[in-house]
């Protein structure tokens, strides 16, 4: 007797009690819940150190797209002093040349300072230095510095009547204005106030 009671109270431990199952299954439901909230926490985690890369990545290629170009602009004007340097030679060559032909000095001399002249402008011209066109052009305030205005029938207003000294730009850079007066048009010129016309000769440059 004592034997069979002592089975069915195994038999009975082993059933499981309602409560016990409820209690195990809200557990479980906690337990996960509390996973898939870690779960989406890291994932938006992730989510903000690949955005955060992403930005430091554009950042750095344009930083780096930026340094290229300012080491290119740094090579390509690295020469620009010594060029503008060089104008003053050729300023002084010109004027040589203009007032050799004026007091008809001996051609052997004048040649002899123009063909100097042609080879300092053929290096110039080899490290991308260029004259400014002037006379005939619109004016342009970047590349133009004006010193007088002039009325002039052949010339429009606002257009480059004559060059005073010529201008040069290394590459897309202005290196020197160009010195020039300026059309007025028709009308009144800024030196005496009265309608005047003027030729469209300016100063040329030997090649």
């Amino acid at each position: 007797m004592s034997k069979e009671k002592k089975n069915i109270n195994t038999i009975e431990n082993l059933e499981v009690r309602p409560s016990e199952t409820a209690s195990a299954s809200a557990e479980e439901t906690t337990q996960a819940a509390e996973l898939q909230q870690a779960l989406t926490a890291k994932t938006e985690e992730c989510q903000g150190l690949n955005d955060r890369y992403l930005r430091l990545a554009a950042e750095f290629e344009n930083y780096k797209r930026l340094a290229q170009r300012d080491q290119r602009e740094h090579i390509r004007y690295s020469n620009e002093q010594i060029l503008k340097e060089l104008l003053l030679v050729v300023d002084n060559l010109e004027r040589a040349v203009k007032a050799a032909k004026e007091n008809g000095t001996s051609e052997s001399l004048v040649q002899g300072v123009d063909l100097t002249l042609k080879q300092l402008m053929g290096v110039l011209t080899k490290f991308g230095v260029q004259p400014v066109a002037t006379v005939g052009q619109p004016f342009d305030p970047a590349a133009h510095h004006a010193v007088t205005s002039v009325a002039s029938l052949q010339i429009a207003e606002n257009h480059v009547v004559e060059e005073f000294q010529r201008g040069y730009r290394l590459h897309d850079r202005i290196l020197r204005a160009a010195m020039v007066s300026v059309s007025t048009g028709t009308g009144q010129d800024s030196t005496n106030g009265e309608t005047t016309t003027t030729s469209t000769e300016g100063h040329s440059l030997s090649n």
